[in-house]
């Protein structure tokens, strides 16, 4: 530390209010602090009493975005520059927070009032302490608390349940009785199911009670059972995978542009599945960010990646797809970490954090990891996973594609290895002579001892660029030409990608003086990776554009080998010194996205006289393993199929590296970085198998993700789940658990969920849901009890049970469900219902089709509605459901005029009002009757005298006014479709 005279005068011309940002206002009062005040025995807590008033009047312009005076109050290293652990007398953070000389007070007058004394007493106190620095309470691994002890412990049902007590009864509250059977029975069965509970449900359940008796074993084993019924119903899965949609922003459309279709509903089943199946959520996390970096993986975890496809692209005529590809990998970091950790990580694409301890590096350390996937901003969206229609066919596809990947990589390894530097002999071109046609310039020069070709200023589209070569003297014999193509410039391509090229045509001739043009017969293009989006062989194909190509983008150097079908001699030439000449001309017949012309920008020539290549070419071997190929191949092609788009690496020869983007613009970048995680989070595990130089994958990531050590992931999954039972989060910001998002109403009863979920539950979602649904503080009553709910208004304490409105899904199922029009189809294409005349104005094509009233399709659950970014479904819209255009971790519930006239006049709606009248009326005979199955069918109980009463009112009122029975029963039917109870659970 620099002795305090040097140091205070550096620190005083550093901090002089000409050389700081604004701060933020601090309540400061100096003449009234008393130094000689009793101080409070117990030590300060730096994450609850310290870190606050940094938070809130220090960060703003000392954090993570502004450091005037080179000072950060997020890091401790940092903040050691104006503080002196144990000696608060030398700290200057007190000397300016103190002082009284205008110049020196922090902050200054103009930036707002002085430090109150209270907080001045409890800075000087810390630093005498020590000055102890705490980590953010969520960066903090969880730890089972102990169970806390509790008066009334034969009320707990669940383990859960000791702490919500102790809470209450600190507090002086008693938790509230028990909610009526049917009450409980409605609850559950929305919240795992998404629906209603039948009235055949309500009745049986009912009557399993009346049998049970006052035995309470029993009486619990009728509660277990409904709840193990539940859970074993498809419908959790389609109710819970709704919820996790909007997390990865889930949608049918690509979002940007045009708003295309995208066919990626094979992974909203997949989600649907994956609850179904519990599929502990460690695992269903790693498939999710790296299934196919997993060994040997199955359709199933290929179409698992697709959750990283749902970002948007931007396929509109001229908009660059590098741009829009950084943007949709910026976006993946993003999701990934709001939805697995709960932190908003987005703004440090541009600066560091303002309030956590991640820097604008460690997020391009986040941004590697997703970086060098094979993905573009590609109207084709490559690359893409034919998945089988039918599931059944799934194993068998996935054994073809295994084999057709291993073929592909093994041949293209033996006829990459035939045509090598050693087998081949290459011979370099040396004297070239290029020319191109329509508005595309060329010309020659040598660079670095290498005759090339390149193109200046504008490329034109469908520019065919004609290569004279003259053939070296001493090769007597043509077998094989290479071609290697290359960005404009080497030096920045790799980190600011190029246009690249797509080779539509390649025709080859050799000119001998004194004798006839030869046309050369191409049999292969051997291309420089296993795997091309586009088959190299097509360049020979006449009827194709597509070929030898890097789509779109070129980083590195690429290069072809353009096989002959048998050794050519090539003859002496007839005239003295002229040379014989080899024309290769190259069509190019692609441009992206109707603006750039895929064109080669720079290349060079060798050519090849030794005369094995051929055979080695068509060895038997060879030839026996192609024609497999193409067999396998025909048989992959015969299974019906959807074309969903997935993760893929890009060859290790092609990686991109990254770098930071400085001021988070992608066109200038900073110091390249490799993946890693955050310096404040328990590191990266390394693989045993991993060598030491290698850097870590998205795989690496996912398991660091989905790991006991994570302090995050339990929690905010936990939480998750906690917000849609209880209608708010222990973290009521469930997308923000850094130290600028709320801290739990109760840290020892979300850490007891954590580390439970992490432990005896192995991560079973399941297993989480039938802890809670079955604990006495999940079976309150729901009433609002006035003592509690002026000071709980958001029932944080938990001193009641959960009732709130329904998301918009679950509102317009039930309504279909009620009617006897819900169709129990699972899996599929999404459908488009009913909407309103004008809605649906799509930029170009994309028709909305909905099935007729006799199609069950029309009555599919809403999880399988279209969802089109740009066009949002206006009943899901009115009720507060996302675009899907981003993460959302949770909604804002709203309460508008809107919403009752969607359920009032929405065709769906109407619909169902008018089915829900049918089946009242053929149901029974009798109108008490009918109204009484109209009334439990809605709202799962019955009802009682007045609610009866006022029912068969307006049943009566309508026949007064001469309306039919089928009339007056349908506007009962409407008004029990909008009770509050249909909208609330």
């Amino acid at each position: 530390m620099l002795s305090m005279k040097p140091f205070t005068v550096f620190q005083m011309r550093l901090f002089h209010p000409r050389n700081i940002c604004v701060c933020l206002g601090l309540v400061f009062s100096n003449s009234s602090f008393a130094a000689d005040r009793t101080l409070p025995t117990e030590a300060v807590e730096f994450e609850t009493q310290i870190r606050p008033i940094f938070n809130e009047h220090c960060v703003a312009c000392h954090g993570g975005v502004k450091q005037a005076a080179d000072l950060s109050f997020i890091h401790r290293d940092a903040a050691l520059a104006v503080i002196e652990p144990g000696a608060p007398e030398d700290s200057l953070l007190i000397d300016r927070i103190t002082s009284d000389d205008e110049y020196e007070i922090m902050p200054p007058a103009e930036h707002g009032a002085a430090l109150s004394a209270e907080n001045v007493a409890t800075l000087r106190r810390w630093i005498a302490e020590g000055a102890q620095w705490q980590q953010p309470w969520s960066y903090e691994k969880p730890t089972a608390p102990a169970i806390p002890p509790t008066d009334q412990d034969n009320w707990c049902q669940s383990p859960l349940d000791h702490f919500v007590l102790a809470r209450l009864e600190g507090e002086g509250l008693s938790p509230a009785p028990p909610a009526e059977p049917t009450e409980w029975l409605r609850r559950v069965t929305f919240d795992l199911t998404g629906l209603p509970p039948a009235a055949v449900d309500v009745t049986r359940f009912i009557a399993d009670l009346e049998l049970a008796g006052s035995d309470e074993a029993k009486h619990e084993k009728v509660y277990t059972s409904t709840v193990e019924r539940l859970l074993g119903s498809p419908q959790y899965g389609e109710r819970w995978a709704s919820v996790w949609l909007d997390q990865i922003r889930y949608a049918d459309s690509k979002g940007l542009g045009l708003d295309g279709r995208r066919e990626i509903w094979k992974y909203r089943d997949w989600v649907i599945d994956a609850y179904n199946n519990d599929m502990p959520f460690d695992e269903f996390t790693i498939r999710q960010l790296a299934g196919d970096l997993l060994d040997d993986p199955t359709i199933e975890d290929l179409v698992a990646t697709a959750a990283n496809r749902l970002t948007q692209s931007n396929d509109e005529g001229g908009t660059d797809d590098e741009e829009f590809r950084v943007a949709a990998v910026l976006d993946r970091v993003s999701t990934v970490w709001q939805t697995w950790q709960g932190i908003t990580i987005g703004c440090v694409q541009c600066h560091s954090h303002p309030y956590d301890p991640i820097s604008h590096e460690e997020f391009y350390q986040s941004v590697a990891f997703f970086n060098n996937t094979a993905d573009s901003d590609l109207g084709e969206e490559f690359p893409v996973l034919p998945v089988p229609l039918d599931s059944d066919n799934n194993e068998k596809a996935a054994r073809l594609d295994r084999e057709i990947r291993q073929l592909e990589e093994s041949l293209w390894e033996r006829e990459t290895d035939i045509f090598s530097a050693d087998n081949a002999d290459w011979q370099p071109i040396t004297e070239l002579v290029a020319q191109a046609d329509k508005e595309t310039d060329i010309d020659v020069e040598v660079r670095d001892g290498i005759t090339e070709f390149y193109t200046t200023d504008t490329l034109s589209n469908g520019t065919t660029i004609t290569l004279t070569a003259h053939m070296p003297s001493d090769v007597d014999t043509l077998s094989a030409i290479r071609l290697t193509l290359s960005p404009r410039n080497l030096e920045t391509a790799k980190a600011d990608s190029e246009w690249g090229f797509v080779l539509s045509q390649i025709r080859a001739s050799l000119q001998v003086p004194g004798q006839d043009t030869v046309e050369l017969k191409l049999a292969r293009v051997i291309g420089d990776e296993p795997h091309p989006f586009k088959d190299p062989d097509q360049s020979l194909n006449e009827k194709s554009r597509d070929g030898f190509a890097a789509y779109t983008r070129i980083h590195y150097p690429r290069t072809a080998v353009l096989v002959l079908a048998t050794p050519l001699s090539i003859p002496a030439s007839e005239t003295e010194n002229e040379p014989i000449e080899l024309k290769l001309e190259l069509q190019h017949g692609v441009n992206a996205l109707g603006a750039f012309a895929l064109v080669s920008r720079r290349g060079h020539l060798a050519v090849s006289g030794a005369a094995n290549l051929q055979a080695q070419l068509n060895a038997d071997e060879l030839v026996a393993d192609r024609e497999h190929l193409a067999e396998v191949s025909r048989q992959r092609g015969k299974i019906a199929s959807t074309k969903v788009p997935i993760m893929r690496e890009r060859p290790a020869s092609l990686s991109r590296p990254t770098h930071v983007f400085i001021r988070g613009l992608f066109l200038t970048k900073g110091d390249q970085v490799s993946p890693g995680v955050p310096a404040s989070m328990p590191p990266l595990a390394k693989p045993d198998a991993a060598p030491d130089h290698s850097d870590p994958t998205r795989l690496s990531l996912a398991n660091w993700i989905a790991s006991d050590e994570n302090p995050f992931t339990a929690r905010v999954a936990v939480n998750r789940v906690w917000a849609r039972l209880f209608g708010i989060g222990i973290v009521a910001t469930e997308e923000d658990f850094g130290s600028s998002g709320e801290r739990p109403s109760d840290p020892a009863l979300l850490d007891h969920l954590a580390t439970r979920f992490q432990g005896d539950q192995a991560w079973s979602q399941k297993a989480l849901l039938r802890s809670i649904v079955l604990s006495s503080t999940y079976r309150q009553d729901s009433a609002n009890r006035p003592k509690v709910s002026s000071s709980d208004p958001e029932n944080r304490l938990l001193a009641r049970g959960p009732r709130f409105r329904l998301p918009a899904e679950m509102v317009r199922d039930a309504a279909l469900a009620a009617s006897g029009l819900l169709s129990d189809k699972l899996h599929g294409p999404p459908v488009q219902p009913p909407i309103p005349d004008g809605i649906w104005k799509p930029f170009a094509g994309d028709p909305w089709k909905t099935p007729g009233t006799d199609d069950p399709d029309r009555y599919r659950r809403s999880i399988y509605t279209y969802i089109k970014r740009s066009i949002p479904y206006p009943m899901f819209a009115a009720f507060d459901a996302p675009s899907r255009e981003f993460c959302t971790p949770r909604r804002l519930r709203s309460n508008t005029p809107l919403q009752a006239l969607t359920t009032f006049n929405d065709t769906t709606f109407v619909e169902c009002a008018n089915a829900l009248a049918t089946r009242m009326l053929a149901e029974h005979k009798d109108i008490d009757d009918q109204l009484k199955f109209g009334f439990i069918t809605v709202t799962s109980r019955q009802p009682n005298s007045t609610e009866l009463a006022a029912l068969k009112s307006l049943y009566q009122s309508c026949l007064d006014d001469d309306d039919t029975p089928v009339d007056a029963m349908q506007a009962v039917s409407a008004v029990l479709l909008n009770l509050d109870e249909i909208m609330s659970k």
